[in-house]
């Protein structure tokens, strides 16, 4: 591939949301399993039902709708600073255990997020993480005011880069936005962390399906959209051996 930039989903691809597990489980003994996929589920629901009713709201103002939805559906009460201690989370999330070890690998060519992360939030994260460091832009949705996978927010990487989108590798773990990068016309892999062989596995051990396993069946498999990653790949360390020298 000649390749002169490489994209980054943030959330689920260089950082763990599943990290705030253990937020939200000391927070609510008993409940943080299902408070954390709930919360995921409508996070990711409320960007794309704002995209569609044309009432943009910044991922801030959306994480912390789809927690107060999570809360109340669960009939839990809570303090207010229970409730931001958790928010406070996603500017501390866990990076993946191969994230900066493979960025720092492939220097050579640049380097940024694309996110539907708010600029405050992504911006305390990247530096929190220390990825401020290997990153030459981590660019915002918030930009253009529409969620990906919109493609007025894949268009944000030339508009930020100065790189066509021919050149352009972009890295996600999240299904629906490798389908909507490559829809876009951009180079894709697709990190698949999670098998299907591993989700079926997963679903006969158990008579009763827990909550992250049911999270994993609709949110870490393939869509079907009518378009496919140009790569799978099974972590971030397998990423340089995609890459021709340039």
């Amino acid at each position: 591939m000649s390749i002169k930039a490489i994209v980054f989903d943030a959330y689920g691809t260089l950082y763990d949301i599943q990290s705030v597990a253990e937020i939200t489980e000391d927070a609510f003994p008993g409940y943080g399993e299902i408070i954390t996929q709930v919360w995921r589920i409508k996070q990711l629901e409320y960007t794309w039902l704002r995209s569609l009713m044309g009432r943009y709201e910044d991922f801030s103002a959306v994480t912390r709708d789809s927690l107060t939805y999570t809360l109340r559906t669960l009939g839990l009460t809570y303090r207010r600073g229970a409730f931001d201690t958790i928010i406070d989370k996603y500017l501390n999330l866990d990076l993946y255990g191969d994230a900066l070890a493979t960025l720092a690998t492939i220097q050579d060519r640049k380097l940024a997020i694309l996110s539907n992360g708010s600029p405050d939030m992504l911006h305390a994260l990247v530096r929190n993480s220390g990825l401020d460091r290997v990153l030459q832009a981590t660019i915002s949705v918030d930009a253009c005011k529409a969620f990906k996978p919109n493609p007025a927010a894949y268009a944000l990487i030339e508009a930020t880069l100065h790189i066509p989108p021919a050149d352009v590798l972009f890295v996600s773990s999240n299904p629906w936005d490798a389908c909507g990068a490559k829809a876009f016309g951009l180079n894709v892999a697709w990190i698949e962390r999670v098998t299907p062989e591993a989700m079926a596995l997963a679903c006969v051990e158990s008579a009763v399906l827990p909550p992250l396993t049911f999270f994993k069946t609709i949110r870490t498999q393939m869509d079907e959209l009518g378009v496919a990653p140009d790569h799978r790949i099974r972590s971030l360390s397998e990423l340089p051996g995609l890459l021709s020298p340039t």
